[in-house]
């Protein structure tokens, strides 16, 4: 028997302007969904089912990017993505390209349990859904005003929104203020804009999991896949720890950062923060991220390299914390 541990997040890269009331909010919200999380490990429940069903209550608020409330397309549509992936035999599901399902973790879980695959996407994960006869519905269930606003200034700046940022070079018409000197990916950042969700526990049998969602990138192209339903990226888990990143897809992916975490640990003998400092340090190359992390021992863990990730972790001996910033 180990003591359970739970993390979760709700994006990395946080604009340092951000309003109080935009804090506070988030921060409600990640309190809930530990506290869910809590009560769930408490009653004995496996970390495979409590990822979900933390995951699940992330993607139902609009707060954050994932379920309603995700980001939008180029062409103003919400393209929805997930993985999960129990520790427990290295077993995992993922799904991209979901324009109905609403609950997008639940649909990658069925891909694992009910599927002989371990990916699906696009008319073939909604064909899925509907035969599993999952909750479903129309697209403009899931996007919000906040979201066609944000879509709005990306289309007008001729760019696609990172995160928690926005370019704003030559758009000082759009109300945006000064230009930031804070820079992502060559680009000031100063915009508020909702992010990818996770969540990774592990039980009192030293099982860990790991589950990540995602809308994407605002005004991404139509038919972008990042990291969060690719395993080993977004979202890994084994018999040593389980971790779920958020950030800039494409760095993450390029670092399969996720993997690289369970990877130190298991050929460098690295403990869960020392592995997490070491990724985040030396496996982002310029890209900006954040990750959560458990360890099978109970340990729980995170770190990012940009200015902020809304995030919140708790563990059996009573310690709990939520946060945004360093």
């Amino acid at each position: 028997m180990v003591g359970w541990a739970i993390a979760v997040h709700g994006g990395a890269g946080v604009d340092p302007n951000l309003p109080t009331q935009r804090q506070d909010q988030a921060k409600q919200l990640l309190t809930r969904c530990l506290k869910l999380g809590i009560s769930a490990l408490r009653s004995n429940l496996s970390a495979i089912d409590v990822v979900e069903l933390v995951v699940r209550e992330l993607e139902t608020d609009p707060i954050f990017n994932s379920g309603r409330g995700s980001a939008l397309t180029e062409k103003g549509k919400v393209e929805m993505e997930a993985s999960i992936m129990d520790g427990l035999g290295r077993r995992c599901g993922a799904v991209s390209g979901l324009t109905t399902v609403k609950n997008p973790v639940s649909l990658a879980r069925l891909v694992m349990d009910k599927s002989p695959h371990s990916y699906l996407a696009f008319s073939g994960a909604e064909d899925f859904a509907k035969q599993m006869g999952v909750e479903r519905e129309e697209n403009d269930y899931f996007i919000t005003e906040d979201n066609l606003g944000m879509l709005k200034i990306a289309q007008e700046a001729n760019s696609i929104v990172f995160d928690y940022r926005i370019p704003t070079i030559g758009y000082e018409s759009c109300g945006l203020g000064a230009e930031s000197p804070l820079r992502m990916n060559g680009l000031p950042i100063n915009f508020y804009s909702p992010e990818t969700v996770g969540c990774v526990a592990v039980d009192t049998q030293g099982r860990c999991a790991a589950a990540t969602s995602t809308g994407g990138l605002m005004n991404k192209k139509t038919g972008r896949i990042g990291d969060s339903p690719l395993i080993g990226a977004g979202t890994y888990a084994c018999d040593v720890c389980g971790v779920s990143c958020t950030g800039e897809g494409e760095a993450i992916i390029r670092g399969t950062l996720a993997r690289e975490v369970a990877a130190v640990m298991e050929y460098k003998g690295f403990g869960l923060q020392e592995a997490v400092d070491f990724v985040i340090k030396e496996r982002l190359d310029d890209g900006k991220a954040g990750l959560i992390a458990v360890s099978k021992t109970g340990e729980v863990a995170c770190g990012f390299n940009c200015v902020g990730m809304f995030r919140g972790c708790a563990t059996e001996d009573g310690f709990m914390e939520v946060a945004i910033w360093e």
